[in-house]
């Protein structure tokens, strides 16, 4: 899957036997019980760091953080099931409550505890989520939650992944072909193959240790370090789908949960039909960017149709495949930069803008958005390490190349647009040599959980709208809230005022509207250029 952020923030399953795994606050399991060890590995660490605590203090220069954010860590357990054994430190920041309303500085709001975010991935960090509550759309969630991000395992200074040399990752130009030759598809094994080597390399037995399973049980560890009795998370994307794990394994620890984009948790379709699903979903995106940008012709000129403009974007391929843009920029980076827009139509005006110019003869904007930045690189090649990692990881993968290439060859002749692009990111998995597991089954009866809140956009692609509902059936006294006819990725504090109404509500009172609300969608972006997009945050890994 891919990560999401909390709107302007910043895109695969479990694998472990613990589909019989008791939940937090139940009785302790038998020594036999699958996963008991881990179970019980996590209430000791989780008491070790109430103990502790976190040291809050001035953020490291790396960071990049104001001084209004706090930073600290927490430790974890390499493995739960030895809980004393080898930690790890995973980076956490926060901003305190401002205990103000926003719209009354005099009147004093109480303060609810906090509240810990993550944005996806897997492979994103969350470390800047404190910066948000400065936002209109968060200042009341602000004034009573202290805000909590954290670099998951494996991210960034957590315990940081690598495969590869982060100097020869993502350079461009790189191709793009709608339907690859075998010479293409032979190329593209290899390079998975070396890739899932250099994990196994560089990370050597820790590999097997960064999975979904492991970032539940460190948000638990995290809940304690913080002095909290019960969670209060804000999950997107991917965050969506280990917070569903955290609200099986650990019930009782749960006070508000926020599912935002939800990734469908059924383990059968962890984590490789959810990729073919998502490829399909983004053909249907790919297809309102276009209608979006022929309703506007005039003022981008690449054709009065969703087909013209298809037809624009081919010519652009073309031409870049002879001669990359600025020696950096081929129909590898060209599809990238497009696959953005598949997941926030606030990219779409640049990006139209952006294809428009280069037709005409300027290159700057599309390199501008496109080209991949060295300076980057070192960051692009660790979301990737972990997203790999977690998911090949988490859930049992085809091994045989066959049963790729004919799935996805079929997929590509109805949704070619991102198909093979999310083989190419995905399939390092099929040549993993990390052990793999069977997913957990996400799964809460009635009473066994507090309300819980899912947001979904009914035209996500990154998650399609199937998984919301997915996880609103499993999760009784769930609580569904629709944008129709939408189709960002991540919608908690986005534009949408019926949205954020939702989520505000749920979050200061714990109300929830019944068991499905809809929201009409947000407007549509204005159809005027706005200035390049820096790459700031990953959409999905690089290929």
């Amino acid at each position: 899957m891919r990560t999401a952020a909390v709107h302007a923030a910043a895109g695969s399953l479990l694998l472990t036997a613990l589909a019989a795994a008791p939940a937090g606050g139940a009785a302790p399991a038998p020594p036999s019980a699958p996963g008991a060890a881990e179970l019980r590995g996590t209430a000791v660490a989780a008491a070790r760091a109430a103990d502790e605590r976190i040291d809050f203090a001035e953020c490291p220069e790396t960071q990049d953080l104001p001084s209004t954010v706090r930073c600290g860590t927490v430790r974890v357990p390499l493995d739960y099931a030895r809980p004393d054994g080898r930690q790890i430190e995973l980076t956490v920041s926060r901003v305190r409550a401002t205990g103000r309303d926003p719209d009354n500085s005099k009147r004093a709001v109480p303060r609810q505890g906090s509240l810990v975010h993550n944005p996806g991935g897997p492979g994103a960090t969350g470390m800047y989520f404190p910066m948000m509550g400065v936002l209109p759309e968060w200042k009341r969630v602000a004034a009573a939650y202290d805000l909590v991000g954290y670099a998951p395992r494996g991210v960034g200074r957590s315990a940081p992944l690598s495969c590869t040399d982060p100097g020869t990752f993502a350079q461009g130009p790189t191709k793009a072909p709608v339907h690859p030759s075998t010479t293409d598809k032979e190329e593209r094994v290899a390079r998975a193959k070396a890739y899932a080597r250099g994990c196994a390399e560089r990370a050597g037995d820790s590999l097997k240790y960064y999975n979904s399973l492991n970032n539940a049980r460190d948000l638990d560890v995290l809940r304690a370090a913080l002095g909290e009795n019960r969670l209060t998370f804000l999950g997107s994307s991917y965050g969506t789908y280990f917070g569903a794990l955290y609200a099986t394994l650990f019930p009782s620890h749960v006070r508000r949960m926020v599912f935002d984009s939800a990734v469908d948790p059924d383990p059968q379709q962890i984590w490789y039909r959810n990729n073919l699903d998502q490829s399909a979903a983004f053909e249907d995106r790919w297809a309102d960017f276009r209608a979006w940008v022929a309703r506007h012709d005039d003022v981008y000129g690449l054709g009065g149709t969703a087909r013209k403009v298809q037809e624009s974007y081919e010519r652009a391929s073309a031409r870049l495949a002879k001669e990359p843009a600025g020696g950096k920029v081929g129909p590898g980076q060209l599809q990238a930069a497009f696959l953005r827009a598949g997941y926030y139509d606030d990219h779409w005006p640049h990006r139209a803008h952006a294809l428009s110019a280069y037709l005409k003869g300027d290159a700057g904007p599309l390199v501008e958005q496109a080209q991949a930045y060295p300076e980057a690189a070192a960051e692009a090649e660790n979301a990737r390490a972990v997203y790999l990692a977690v998911e090949c990881n988490d859930a049992p993968w085809p091994t045989d190349w066959a049963v790729w290439d004919r799935d996805n060859t079929r997929l590509a002749r109805r949704a070619p647009f991102e198909t093979w692009a999310n083989v190419w990111t995905n399939l390092p998995c099929a040549y993993w040599r990390a052990p793999r597991r069977r997913p957990l089954d996400v799964r809460a009866g009635h009473g066994e959980l507090p309300p819980t809140l899912i947001l979904a956009a009914e035209r996500d692609a990154a998650a399609p709208y199937d998984g919301a509902l997915e996880l609103h059936r499993r999760l009784a006294g769930s609580a569904l809230v629709t944008e129709r006819d939408a189709g960002s990725h991540g919608i908690a504090g986005g534009p949408n005022a019926c949205v954020n109404g939702h989520l505000e509500a749920y979050l200061l009172t714990g109300r929830v509207p019944g068991r499905r609300a809809s929201c009409a969608p947000h407007p549509e972006p204005e159809p005027r250029p706005r200035p390049a997009d820096r790459p700031a945050g990953k959409t999905r890994p690089a290929a």
